[in-house]
C-alpha cells in the first residue's frame, strides 16, 4: 500500500534514474557494463515492476541539474521512492546528495559494476550517506535487486 494514502489501494509509484553515460549502455565499455542497454535494464525493471503491482516511470540524462531537479521532486510528482544510477555523479555531486535529502522519499544508489574494485576515485560515494541502501556490481539485475529492495522496504517487510 502506498505510504500516505493507507486504505486507498493506490498502487505504489517509483521513479527510476539514470544518470550520465547511462543512455550508452551496450556500446561502450562492454567489458566493465555489459551488452545490455538502458532500454534492456528497463524492461527487466517494467516486468519486476508489473508482478509486484508497482508503477514505474524512468529518467535518463546527461545532465546534473535534470537529476537534481527530479530527485529534489520526488515527492511532489507523488513518487514513494527512487532507484538511482548517478554515474559519476555519485562520485563528484554535493548536488545530488542534497536533493536526495530534500526529495522526501527513499532512495536506492544502484551500480552496474562493483565500484568498490575499481579505480581509487569511485570507491567514494558522496550520495550514499542519504541512500536507503546501495546495490553494485550485478550488472543489470543492480536495477532489479535495488527496485526490489525499495518496494519491500516501502511495504514495511522485514529483512532480517
Amino acid at each position: 500500500m502506498n505510504p500516505g494514502s493507507e486504505g486507498s489501494g493506490a498502487a505504489l509509484r517509483v521513479q527510476v534514474v539514470s544518470g550520465p553515460n547511462l543512455d550508452r549502455l551496450g556500446k561502450r565499455e562492454v567489458g566493465i557494463y555489459g551488452t545490455a542497454t538502458l532500454d534492456d535494464v528497463h524492461r527487466a525493471v517494467e516486468e519486476v515492476a508489473r508482478a509486484e503491482g508497482v508503477e514505474v516511470a524512468f529518467l535518463q540524462s546527461n545532465h546534473e541539474g535534470d537529476l537534481v531537479t527530479a530527485l529534489g521532486r520526488a515527492k511532489d510528482n507523488r513518487f514513494d521512492g527512487v532507484v538511482l544510477n548517478a554515474g559519476a555523479y555519485t562520485h563528484t555531486s554535493i548536488a545530488l546528495l542534497d536533493a536526495i535529502r530534500a526529495g522526501g522519499v527513499p532512495v536506492v544508489e544502484v551500480h552496474l559494476s562493483n565500484t568498490a574494485a575499481r579505480e581509487p576515485f569511485r570507491h567514494r560515494s558522496r550520495i550514499a550517506p542519504a541512500c536507503l541502501g546501495v546495490v553494485a556490481g550485478f550488472g543489470p539485475r543492480s536495477y532489479v535487486l535495488g527496485f526490489l529492495g525499495l518496494i519491500g522496504h516501502l511495504r514495511g517487510v522485514a529483512t532480517g
